[in-house]
C-alpha cells in the first residue's frame, strides 16, 4: 500500500518506501491535472466565486504538498541512494507540472474573472491580496508567452531543477567521502574533551581506532578555533573550503564547476523571457526592495559603515597572533583559532566553557519559556509520534485556553547522510478544509553534537542562536490565523522579509532576561553566574563588523552574479567573487578556496539574487525588537502586538504594512548597527 497517496494525518515515515515515492508523486499530479481540469470548467465566469474556486484549489494543491514534504525532508535528514534516486526521479515531474499549472490558460482565466468580480463578490482585503499574488505569479511562469517560448520556459525550469538538486547533492557527497583519522589524542592536542569526546565517538561508531574528524560542521569548526596544530588546521581547512570542487583532496566526479555558470545561464534566459534585465530584476519582482539600485545602496551603506571597524579588527588579530604568538603571516586557517584566543583574552570566556550551561533540554525548555511569555502559548512533547530517526522528537502547541493549534519535529544532532546546516521546512500548511481549521506542522532541522557517553547533548552559545532562529521561523508558520493556505504563515510573505521572525527571537539569546530562562549548568542546575553573563555580553559584538563585511561579501557576490551575467565569460563567477573581496572584504581569501562551489543557499535554495535579505530582514528585526527593550523585554503587550501584526497575519498582508502596523513608523538601521556595535 503506498502510505503517500491519501495523507490525512501526520506522515507515517517508517512505512514511507522510496520504491512507493515517485508512484505516489505520479498518481497525486494525474489525480490533480484532472481536478483542475473539472474545476476550470464548471467555473465559468458568471458562475465562479471564492467558494467554488479557490478553497477547492488549495485542497487540491494541498495533497500533493503533504505528500511531497516527506519526500523532500527524508532526502534531507536519512538520505540514502534509494531515496535519492527517488527524490531525483519525482523532480521532473514536479517541475513539468509546475510549469503546466503556472502557464494553464483556463485556470489563469479563471483567476482573473475572480479577480474582475472582487467587488461584486465583496471580497476582503486578504483574498484580493491572493489573487494578486497568483496573477503575478502567472506572468512570472510564463502564462503570457508564446507557445514556442512557454516550451522553451518549461525546458529550463527542468533543467534548474536537475542541477540544482545535483548541486546539493555533490556537497553531501563531497562532505561524506572526506575524514581524517587519526592515532592519539595528542594530535588534537587544544581541543576542548567535548570534541575530542566527539570524534573518538565518530570513529567509534565507523569501527575504527583512535579519533576521527569529518567535515560536519560540529566536527569542523572545533579544529578551526582549538587545534594547536597548524598543518592540521590547513588540512580541514583545505578539505572544507574546496568541497565539490576541482581543488583540494576530493573526487572530481563531486565537482560543481560546471554546474554554477549553466545554473546562471538559465536563470538570465528565463529573465529574459520574461522581458527582465537580469534574473536579479525578476527575483525583485516578489521582494520589499523596488530595484537593484536600492538592494546595492543598501549593501554599500553598510559595507561603508562597516569596514573601517572590520579593518580595525583584523589589524588587531594581526597584531596579537605575530606579538604574542610569533606569527608572521595570518592565514586563512588561523583566522578562527586566534580569534578565540584573542576573544578568551579580552573578555576571559569562550564558546566551549559556555557548554555546561547550555543542556539541550534547558535550552529548550527555556526558548518554550520564552516564546510561552511573550505570545501565551504552551508546549507538549508527544511521544507517540512516527519518526525517521530516534533522534528526532515531536512537540504540539496549544494556545492560552489550552487549544491545540500547531505541532513541529525537532531534530538536532549532525549524523551521517544527513544534510549540514539547519533549516525550518513545512510539513503541514494552515488552511480552512471543510470547514475546520487544518493545523500547521513544521520540521526543524539543526547539526549539533548529540550525547557524549553519559553527558546530555551540551550547546555552544551560537547553537542557541541557531536554534532560536529556526524556532522564529518555525512560529511564523506555526502561529499563523490565516485559512487560505498561500498566504498562512511564511507562504506570501516577501523574501526579504522573511527573515524577520527567526533573527528577531534571537535577540532573547542575548539579553539577561532571556538568558536567565535558558541557561542553567546539566550537573547543578544554577544560573549562570553573573560573572559569566557579564563577559559574554561583553563579548557579544567581538569582530562584529568582519562578521558584517563576511555576510556583504556574499550578498554583493550572489546579487552581481545574477545581475550581470556575461555569457562569453566562463570565469565570471570567480572573477566577481574576486572583486567583491577586494571591495569589501578585510580578509584574504587563499586562491584554492572555492566557497562558491558550496555556496547552496543560492546555487540550490531560494536565495538566489536574494541573499540580501538576510541583512534587509535584519533590520527589521533589530528594530523590531528595539521596541520591546525600550517597553520591557517581556512586555505582554509588545508580545501580543508582535504576534497579531506579525507572527498570525503571515503573508496576507505586504511586509512593510505590517512592519510598520508593528513599530508605528517605517524601518530604521540604526538599531542593527548599535546592536552590531558599529558607530
Amino acid at each position: 500500500m503506498n502510505n503517500l497517496l491519501n495523507l490525512k494525518a501526520l506522515p507515517p515515515f517508517s512505512k514511507i518506501e522510496p520504491k512507493h515515492m515517485v508512484e505516489a508523486v505520479q498518481a497525486i499530479i494525474d489525480d490533480s491535472r484532472v481536478a483542475i481540469n473539472d474545476l476550470v470548467a464548471s467555473n465559468d465566469k458568471e458562475t465562479i466565486s471564492w467558494s467554488s474556486f479557490v478553497l477547492p484549489m488549495e485542497a487540491i494543491s494541498d495533497r500533493l504538498d503533504r505528500a511531497w514534504a516527506p519526500i523532500s525532508h527524508m532526502n534531507a535528514v536519512v538520505n540514502s541512494g534509494e531515496i535519492r534516486d527517488a527524490y531525483n526521479a519525482c523532480l521532473p515531474l514536479l517541475s513539468e507540472y509546475g510549469t503546466e499549472m503556472g502557464q494553464h490558460q483556463g485556470l489563469y482565466q479563471a483567476i482573473k474573472n475572480l479577480y474582475d468580480k472582487a467587488d461584486q463578490l465583496d471580497l476582503n482585503a486578504i483574498q484580493r491580496k491572493i489573487l494578486n499574488d497568483d496573477l503575478r505569479d502567472f506572468k512570472l511562469s510564463g502564462v503570457s508567452l508564446s507557445e514556442d517560448k512557454q516550451k522553451k520556459y518549461g525546458k529550463i525550469q527542468l533543467r534548474m531543477s536537475e542541477l540544482t538538486s545535483k548541486f546539493e547533492q555533490n556537497i553531501l557527497d563531497s562532505t561524506m567521502a572526506w575524514h581524517k583519522d587519526l592515532d592519539s589524542a595528542d594530535d588534537l592536542s587544544g581541543l576542548p574533551d567535548s570534541a575530542i569526546a566527539a570524534a573518538r565517538q565518530t570513529a567509534k561508531s565507523n569501527d575504527v581506532k583512535g579519533y576521527r574528524i569529518t567535515l560536519e560542521y560540529p566536527s569542523y569548526l572545533p579544529i578551526m578555533m582549538h587545534a594547536d596544530n597548524r598543518e592540521l588546521r590547513k588540512e580541514v581547512y583545505t578539505a572544507f573550503c574546496t568541497r565539490a570542487s576541482d581543488q583540494g583532496p576530493h573526487d572530481k566526479q563531486y565537482d560543481n564547476s560546471d554546474l554554477m555558470p549553466e545554473i546562471i545561464k538559465l536563470r538570465a534566459e528565463l529573465a529574459d523571457l520574461l522581458n527582465f534585465e537580469s534574473y536579479g530584476d525578476l527575483s525583485l519582482a516578489t521582494k520589499m526592495a523596488n530595484d537593484k539600485k536600492e538592494v546595492f545602496n543598501f549593501l554599500q551603506n553598510l559595507a561603508n559603515k562597516s569596514k573601517p571597524q572590520a579593518e580595525k579588527e583584523m589589524q588587531e588579530l594581526q597584531i596579537y597572533a605575530h606579538q604574542k604568538h610569533g606569527l608572521e603571516n595570518l592565514e586563512a586557517w588561523d583566522l578562527a583559532y586566534y580569534s578565540e584566543k584573542l576573544k578568551k583574552e579580552k573578555y576571559n570566556i569562550s564558546q566551549e566553557e559556555l557548554r555546561p550551561w547550555f543542556p539541550e533540554d534547558n535550552v529548550i525548555n527555556g526558548m518554550f519559556e520564552i516564546t510561552s511569555t511573550l505570545f501565551d502559548i504552551s508546549f507538549k512533547e508527544r511521544k507517540d509520534v512516527d519518526l525517521w530517526h530516534q533522534d528526532a522528537r515531536f512537540f504540539d502547541i496549544f494556545d492560552s485556553k489550552g487549544k491545540h493549534i500547531s505541532s513541529f519535529y525537532l531534530d538536532l544532532y549532525a549524523r551521517k547522510n544527513k544534510r549540514g546546516g539547519a533549516w525550518m521546512a513545512d510539513c503541514i500548511g494552515r488552511r480552512l478544509d471543510s470547514g475546520n481549521v487544518q493545523n500547521p506542522v513544521a520540521f526543524l532541522t539543526c547539526n549539533f553534537n548529540g550525547p557524549v557517553g553519559d553527558k546530555p547533548a551540551l550547546f555552544t552559545h551560537d547553537e542557541v542562536t541557531t536554534l532560536f532562529h529556526e524556532f522564529g521561523h518555525g512560529l511564523h508558520h506555526m502561529l499563523t490565523k490565516i485559512d487560505y493556505a498561500s498566504v498562512a504563515g511564511i507562504n506570501g510573505v516577501a523574501w526579504d522579509a522573511v527573515e524577520l521572525p527567526s533573527q528577531f527571537l534571537e535577540n532573547f539569546c542575548w539579553v539577561e532576561e532571556g538568558l536567565e530562562k535558558i541557561a542553567k549548568h546539566f550537573k547543578t542546575g544554577e544560573s549562570l553566574p553573573k560573572e559569566m553573563l557579564d563577559k559574554l555580553l561583553a563579548a557579544k559584538n567581538f569582530q562584529s563588523a568582519m562578521q558584517m563585511l563576511r555576510q556583504i561579501e556574499f550578498a554583493l557576490f550572489d546579487f552581481r552574479i545574477h545581475s550581470e551575467y556575461d555569457s562569453k565569460n566562463p570565469n565570471q563567477i570567480q572573477e566577481i567573487l574576486d572583486q567583491v573581496r577586494n571591495e569589501v572584504s578585510v580578509v584574504a581569501a587563499p586562491d584554492f578556496n572555492r566557497f562558491q562551489h558550496g555556496f547552496s543557499h543560492i546555487f540550490a535554495g531560494g536565495y538566489a539574487a536574494g541573499y540580501y535579505s538576510y541583512k534587509w530582514a535584519e533590520v527589521l528585526s533589530a528594530d523590531a525588537f528595539s521596541r520591546f527593550e525600550e517597553e520591557g523585554v517581556f512586555n505582554p503587550k509588545v508580545g501580543k502586538d508582535f504576534l497579531s501584526e506579525i507572527l498570525e497575519k503571515g503573508g496576507s498582508e505586504e511586509a512593510g504594512d505590517l512592519f510598520k502596523a508593528f513599530r508605528g513608523r517605517e524601518p530604521s538601521v540604526e538599531p542593527l548597527l548599535r546592536h552590531s556595535g558599529i558607530q
